[in-house]
């Protein structure tokens, strides 16, 4: 199947997943993932109506950035190094997967070099797996109250990568368990952070995060293929 009939299956799902949860289907964004793609099927896709693309190497980003003319939205959604954040410097609208202090004060740094600000999330690991990077929800609180006086950064939402399982069902409980966590720093009242995105969901399961509340979700495979 093509890019755009790829992408209009997957849109369409995604609203099947919202009337199911009693959502408005305008409240989930798809973030395509694009790492490793080439620049000409990210110009494909948005061709066919895709705004947002999600990247995951910070060098490759920066090179490919400089290529694609569609008028997109750049999301960062891998590891992130300190010393890569200079190359996403004032191209990322959102970085989803900032996990420590150290890299949101780089982060901070770099974005203060140009007297802009970023808006990130903050990386939960909830399956505890060592492969995977994230913040243990023990620390979430301190986490979101040091970062929140980094006076470059918004923090927006949160975002999670949990354990991969065949039967999304089983994933559903680390979807519900972030959104648990949202509405637990929303109730903390901290001055200027907002939990108004839960980045969560990607191609074998983002329906069941839908369901539980994802506003946006990371398809790559289901739009583009399996990574070359």
């Amino acid at each position: 199947m093509s890019i755009e009939a790829n992408l209009t299956s997957i849109r369409s799902r995604i609203a099947a997943a919202c009337r199911r949860a009693g959502r408005d289907p305008a409240a989930v964004r798809l973030v395509a993932v694009s790492k490793t793609k080439p620049a000409s099927m990210i110009e494909e896709a948005a061709a066919a109506g895709q705004r947002l693309f999600g990247e995951s190497y910070a060098q490759e980003f920066a090179a490919k950035a400089e290529e694609v003319q569609a008028p997109v939205e750049w999301h960062f959604i891998g590891g992130l190094q300190t010393n890569k954040v200079k190359y996403l410097r004032g191209k990322i609208c959102l970085i989803h997967s900032v996990d420590r202090l150290s890299l949101a004060e780089e982060i901070d740094r770099q974005w203060g070099k140009i007297d802009r600000t970023v808006e990130i999330l903050i990386q939960l690991n909830l399956g505890h797996e060592a492969s995977k990077s994230g913040a243990d929800e023990a620390s979430l609180e301190e986490l979101v109250r040091r970062v929140a006086a980094l006076p470059h950064l918004r923090i927006r939402g949160l975002m999670t990568l949990p354990p991969w399982l065949d039967d999304p069902e089983e994933v559903r409980p680390f979807f519900r368990r972030l959104r648990r966590l949202a509405e637990h720093v929303t109730a903390l009242d901290i001055p200027g952070v907002a939990m108004d995105e839960l980045s969560m969901g990607m191609s074998h399961d983002f329906e069941v995060a839908v369901e539980e509340g994802a506003t946006l979700v990371r398809v790559g495979s289901a739009i583009f293929g399996e990574r070359g």
